[in-house]
């Protein structure tokens, strides 16, 4: 299923979540790639039928064009500044599609290194999250955004942050440590 190119052309802002959900299969996979901008390079058929996009309309566009607005700014600041390390990052992302969808996913983003070792794009591979998981994530995300609202990208940006390090602070881990707590919990 693809979506109509107004859609896709739609996705960079004038799209409104309906709030219909869409999941992915336990066995699909979303894949994207990006060159270092952020501009899709490829996407993967499960990628452009969940987020109703046309791969003609997709290719070369700025992969935010599928950021839900319910998305807190710091977790993007952090999201980037890890990539940008040249680090590895897994993260629960809530994106919407083209048509007003959306969906969770967990994200594993890694940086792409040419043969010399020099980053030249980013990968990502996304997967279901544990759906257990996602209450106290949307909880945490709510709690970033209320700390983000009506301020600057930049300086929302840094509060989302400083609220999601405080609360990993209080539960004594790292992000990464604390996806794979709730993934854990949810497979059991």
């Amino acid at each position: 299923m693809t979506a109509a190119p107004e859609r896709a052309c739609q996705a960079s802002g004038g799209v409104r979540p309906t709030g219909v959900e869409r999941r992915l299969g336990a066995e699909e996979l979303i894949v994207t790639k990006t060159d270092l901008q952020g501009r899709i390079t490829y996407a993967n058929d499960t990628f452009l039928r969940i987020s109703a996009l046309v791969e003609e309309e997709t290719l070369g566009r700025p992969h935010n064009i599928i950021r839900h607005p319910q998305m807190p700014r710091g977790l993007y600041s952090c999201l980037w500044s890890t990539i940008a390390a040249g680090e590895e990052m897994f993260a629960y992302v809530k994106n919407l599609a083209t048509d007003g969808a959306h969906y969770w996913v967990l994200a594993h983003v890694t940086p792409s290194i040419t043969p010399d070792g020099k980053p030249c794009g980013y990968h990502s591979n996304r997967r279901s999250p544990s759906r257990s998981a996602l209450p106290v994530v949307e909880q945490l995300y709510a709690r970033m955004l209320r700390a983000e609202r009506g301020l600057p990208a930049n300086e929302a940006a840094r509060a989302g942050v400083q609220v999601l390090e405080e609360a990993l602070a209080e539960a004594g881990t790292t992000y990464s440590g604390w996806i794979w707590s709730l993934e854990e919990e949810g497979a059991s």
